[in-house]
């Protein structure tokens, strides 16, 4: 298909014109940024969206706006998911599973960003054990809902590119911990689960994608100190300054919100099944170590043997095989 959506389309102008009246979105992380605009711009559109958070309280007040916009027969219900215990994700999954219902479409958005040192209530690390080992275990244990057709859209980050996955020491056990570390660990693992779940689940139609939203500011940031985001940009654009490019700019909620919908709505799915998406296109693949937080995508983030490693070990981890 020809693309005409860039790094400043809006959830808005990506699904403009399109009605999702009987679609059914099972969308995580709703109580803030990304996941809330991802559920208003879903049923405002006429989708029937299902969103977990944590904290139910204040994903109600959250999503306010969500349901004030509703229309076309959309509608948006609650679920309590933390991705930090597994006790919670099973929990989840089999309310899900006993009610019955497809998904047409599920996006993980969930998530956290350089957090300090710390574990999950099963003693992962919580970068690792939160971003992709409660999203992993919870998706598997719901994949029979996800309809034939339908997609895993995984929300993952330029930030894949501080660092592959470590299956010898996921949990920082025997190295320094460093919260950038942890968080580029977390990130590619979400897209090489993307490129494994697809690769099992293609056969029946279901196909799954990882995406980078942007930079943006949301919630996502509260672990940073203040004014660390602005100097990180400020580095960037020292970078890409040298290189002779356009400054990188900060993306609003809507525009980082809009590669979600347009992976999981807009693309065709053998276009964007197994890959990494950014900016509403497929990204390149690129080892240019000038700029981490540049377009594209590294290589061993879609390697096909390295996904099937990351799977296994995530299973033995978890105790679960699926």
């Amino acid at each position: 298909m020809t693309n005409v959506f860039g790094a400043t389309s809006t959830t808005e102008e990506v699904l403009s014109g399109i009605d999702l009246s009987g679609k059914r979105v099972l969308v995580t992380g709703v109580s803030a940024g990304l996941g809330v605009e991802t559920a208003r711009a879903l049923v405002a559109h006429g989708a029937k969206v299902v969103g977990a958070a944590r904290d139910l309280a204040k994903a109600e007040g959250a999503t306010a706006i969500v349901r004030a916009e509703t229309a076309n027969g959309g509608s948006l219900d609650l679920i309590a998911l933390d991705l930090a215990s597994l006790a919670s994700v099973r929990a989840c999954a089999d309310a899900l599973l006993a009610d019955g219902r497809l998904f047409d479409v599920v996006i993980a958005n969930a998530g956290v960003m350089a957090a300090p040192f710390g574990h999950t209530a099963d003693g992962f690390e919580t970068q690792f054990g939160t971003n992709h080992l409660g999203h992993f275990t919870f998706v598997n244990r719901i994949a029979s809902l996800i309809a034939p057709g339908g997609r895993l859209v995984n929300l993952a980050s330029s930030g894949h590119r501080f660092a592959d996955v470590d299956l010898e020491d996921p949990n920082f056990e025997h190295t320094a911990y460093d919260p950038w570390i942890a968080y580029g660990r977390s990130k590619t693992a979400n897209i090489l689960f993307a490129v494994e779940f697809d690769r099992r689940h293609m056969a029946r139609g279901v196909r799954a994608t990882a995406v980078h939203p942007g930079g943006i500011r949301t919630e996502l940031t509260r672990h940073l100190g203040d004014g660390a985001l602005e100097a990180m940009v400020d580095k960037v654009n020292e970078e890409l300054a040298a290189q002779g490019k356009s400054p990188f700019e900060l993306k609003s909620i809507p525009q980082g919100a809009a590669t979600s919908v347009w992976a999981g709505f807009v693309a065709a799915a053998d276009e964007v099944g197994g890959l990494y998406c950014d900016n509403c296109q497929v990204a390149t693949v690129t080892e240019n170590p000038a700029s981490r937080i540049s377009e594209g995508v590294r290589a061993y983030a879609l390697d096909a043997e390295r996904a099937k490693a990351l799977w296994n070990k995530s299973e033995e981890m978890i105790d679960e095989r699926f």
